[in-house]
């Protein structure tokens, strides 16, 4: 059969019959899209369809591999696609009766929104961080709080209006990925609490009120480390996981520092980046490294690493080879 296009195909949605459960596609692709999927099944809710993206490279060599999201729902035994027009099939029949959307990480056209609802878990409490990184943008931007929104989703960014939302708090050293599992968890028990009435049971979304702040992608160059900032920036970027300076030309990863300011001795700051034993100037204060990875190396203990003799007392941090 020749594909139908969207706009020419609009099937009747049908209500589940069973109270409380509803009838749903699922829209995820990574590791964070999983726990939530798995909430929804266990809630007795039914997954028609999942829809990921496409099989990509993930490594070195040519082979691909499915998403997370996917290879989780082929494990459940759940029809995957990778294209969002399945979802409006002739061949499926009825529309499920709503979208659940989780880090999906693709626009979703106007012709699918208009013929099947769908909601999203967002991690951010909107409408501050609307985008595609609000928990890395939350960490930069030091913030105390954050938490996460079922919301309505629309043809705008993270505009809808809001179902339900849930606030956590962000511990003053906690890293990404500790703030990220406690986000998922919550955000999974928030979506099974909101669809505990089935789709006739959503509650009455809210608009969102307040300032709208945007968090945009990050770009590779922003996770290097500028030691010419202050402590608190250098820190909160060492917890996104993935920072990184030079060494003696070679790149090092940045895994667990902290606020070395009244150390014992004290440390006379120096120019940026400079090494003193454990510790690194920034552009207010200093740094102590507590564990490190050497380029084509382990993680490990940031004096381990100093004892191997690529660096020494005075050298500068981030400075090229």
């Amino acid at each position: 059969m020749p594909r139908v296009e969207l706009a020419q195909y609009r099937p009747v949605v049908v209500p589940h019959t069973v109270e409380g459960v509803a009838r749903l596609a699922y829209l995820g692709t990574p590791e964070l899209s999983v726990p939530p999927l798995r909430a929804l099944i266990d809630a007795g809710h039914e997954i028609e369809l999942v829809v990921s993206g496409p099989d990509r490279r993930r490594g070195r060599g040519s082979a691909t591999s499915p998403s997370p999201l996917k290879a989780a729902a082929t494990e459940l035994g759940l029809p995957v696609t990778s294209d969002l027009s399945d979802l409006m099939s002739p061949d499926r029949g009825p529309l499920p009766e709503l979208g659940v959307v989780v880090a999906f990480g693709r626009l979703i056209r106007p012709p699918v929104l208009q013929a099947v609802p769908m909601i999203n878990l967002h991690f951010s409490l909107l409408p501050r961080w609307r985008g595609a990184a609000p928990v890395e943008r939350a960490v930069l931007a030091g913030d105390a709080t954050t938490g996460v929104c079922v919301m309505a989703v629309e043809e705008g960014l993270d505009t809808g209006a809001v179902y339900a939302r849930a606030e956590l708090a962000i511990g003053p050293s906690e890293h990404l990925s500790s703030l990220r599992d406690r986000l998922v968890e919550r955000g999974s028990e928030l979506l099974v609490e909101v669809l505990a009435g089935g789709v006739a049971g959503l509650p009455e979304p809210v608009p969102q009120e307040g300032e709208a702040l945007y968090a945009k992608k990050l770009e590779p160059a922003e996770l290097a480390i500028d030691w010419s900032g202050p402590t608190t920036e250098v820190l909160a970027l060492v917890r996104l996981d993935r920072a990184h300076t030079t060494a003696a030309g070679r790149r090092l990863r940045v895994l667990e520092a902290s606020d070395a300011a009244g150390s014992d001795p004290p440390v006379r700051p120096a120019a940026p980046g400079t090494l003193s034993a454990d510790t690194v100037s920034t552009g207010d204060g200093l740094v102590r490294l507590e564990i490190v990875q050497p380029e084509g190396g382990r993680p490990m203990a940031a004096r381990d690493w100093l004892r191997g003799g690529r660096v020494r007392d005075g050298d500068r941090l981030g400075d090229p080879a």
